[in-house]
């Protein structure tokens, strides 16, 4: 009898071979736990844990999981009502919260430097039948990376994330642990901060904040992710985590696991780790993702956003002085689908407090060269292989997968069609310009009026997420008290 990794035709050789040296390695290391872990579609990590005896076979095997994980929305609440007739008829598969089974990539096998003895393996979401499901935001990534592929190109990212770090207060009993407390969502933890803020890269903010930084450094090298810096920003107890560019695959698995360890081996030391992008705190500075993109060369590996000299007659308010043609035509792809990619870029009601004119997030949907103020900021010289565009929409909560992959079909649009983009921008906060979704309703009917964007993610995908994301709106603006529903809802868990 096949297996169910061969059913789902992936378990060729070279996942035989894999699937050989993960076994060795976790008897080698003495590992007595492996966590099974799959990304949902806010971003965060989800699974169960073996024991590791049966770790092997559950490689092969696959294994099961509710499937209305798939269907929860911020709050752990389910958004699809999957026991009454008809309630999920739209998601063929998720009727009756019937099971989805994971199957986990042997060769992803990590020993977590936080845990004792537990290692940690990646996995995507199947059907019984080993039908892959459609609606896993990794799979989602892997078709558009795929269509990319078709027209030549690969994907380069490195990303550059802003999130807070506090320390747990020892002053008695943790709210979210006490069970007098117990609500859902739960309370918050009680904080106070690393460093006062105020003091960009300062090095005695630094010092102060060593302990945490130090724990985020080692738990992101002992996992092998590409960190090159650690810094301290502007905001009290914030801090900005720098990666080296990868292939787009690896930084958005590289971004999920970063965030969730850090998280776990902080908490671990007595502090709170949050990508949220406005944590409740008077004072703060919002949050955000700058995503540094670039196509290359699938065969050569040639960064094909380059360009050896200006174009002629062009003037450094021209996207061509710097990029080559198809990077104009991506730059004005990313602007034209702009809006309607603003709910894969900043998925949370509270990442929209973030679009405030004169604090290095954007309002308006321009470009410039180096201009930190503008939505794209474009990298680099000509002849300078580093040349890229940096997308600073993003905040630090969004799910990887969809932010990059609503990077690739508007690009991709953008160069079917040829887009022009216009000049650089030298106000990019002025008041001429078309503006960037101030809410996530607003941004949810940009998406469903963008018929480009909706077809490359397609229908279905769309109208999930727009149906659960219109859940979480929907109880917020039940809420009778805003900021406490936003701390409940995103600063424990995000």
């Amino acid at each position: 009898m096949s297996s169910f990794a061969a059913q789902c035709g992936v378990h060729d050789a070279a996942r035989q071979a894999a699937l050989a040296d993960a076994t060795r390695r976790i008897e080698a290391s003495g590992l007595e736990l492996v966590r099974f872990a799959w990304c949902d579609l806010h971003g965060m990590l989800r699974g169960k844990t073996l024991v590791a005896s049966a770790a092997a076979e559950a490689m092969m095997g696959g294994v099961g999981m509710v499937s209305t994980l798939l269907l929860k929305d911020t709050a752990d609440r389910t958004a699809y009502k999957v026991f009454e007739a008809g309630g999920a008829a739209e998601l063929p598969g998720f009727e009756f919260g019937g099971n989805v089974m994971l199957l986990a990539d042997p060769a992803s096998l990590k020993e977590l430097p936080w845990a004792d003895k537990t290692g940690w393996v990646q996995c995507q979401p199947w059907f019984p039948d080993g039908r892959p499901v459609e609606l896993d935001t990794r799979r989602v990534l892997q078709s558009a990376l795929a269509k990319l592929a078709e027209a030549g190109y690969g994907m380069k990212c490195g990303l550059e994330i802003e999130f807070h770090i506090y320390r747990l207060s020892a002053n008695g009993l943790n709210p979210q642990l006490d069970p007098e407390k117990a609500d859902w969502p739960g309370r918050p933890p009680e904080v106070s901060m690393i460093h006062p803020g105020y003091h960009l890269l300062s090095e005695q903010w630094v010092d102060m904040a060593e302990e945490p930084l130090r724990i985020v450094q080692g738990t992101a090298q002992a996992l092998g992710l590409p960190l090159l810096s650690l810094e301290i920003e502007l905001g009290p107890s914030q801090v900005e985590a720098v990666f080296d560019a990868t292939d787009a695959l690896a930084a958005a698995d590289n971004m999920v696991l970063f965030r969730s360890a850090v998280k776990q081996a902080l908490r671990r030391a007595g502090y709170h780790a949050t990508f949220m992008c406005r944590p409740p705190f008077p004072n703060i500075m919002s949050s955000g993702w700058h995503l540094h993109q670039s196509l290359v060369d699938l065969k050569t590996g040639a960064n094909l956003f380059k360009r050896s000299s200006p174009a002629a007659g062009s003037t450094p308010a021209d996207a061509q002085y710097t990029l080559s043609e198809a990077g104009e035509h991506y730059l004005a792809g990313l602007l034209a689908h702009a809006r309607g990619m603003t709910a894969f870029c900043t998925p949370t009601i509270n990442g929209f407090g973030r679009f405030r004119p004169n604090a290095l997030a954007p309002q308006s949907i321009l470009w410039g060269r180096d201009n930190r103020g503008a939505m794209l900021r474009v990298v680099g010289q000509c002849d300078d292989n580093g040349t890229r565009i940096e997308n600073r929409l993003g905040e630090p909560a969004a799910n990887p997968y969809l932010y990059l992959a609503s990077q690739i079909h508007a690009g991709l649009d953008g160069i079917a069609r040829q887009l022009k983009a216009p000049p650089a921008t030298d106000a990019p906060y002025g008041s001429a310009s078309e503006k960037i979704p101030t809410s996530l309703g607003e941004a949810l009917e940009a998406l469903k009026t963008d018929t480009a964007l909706t077809a490359a993610f397609g229908e279905t995908f769309v109208s999930y997420l727009t149906r659960i994301k219109q859940a979480e709106i929907a109880r917020h603006a039940e809420a009778e008290d805003k900021d406490d529903w936003q701390s409940r809802e995103y600063f424990s868990r995000i």
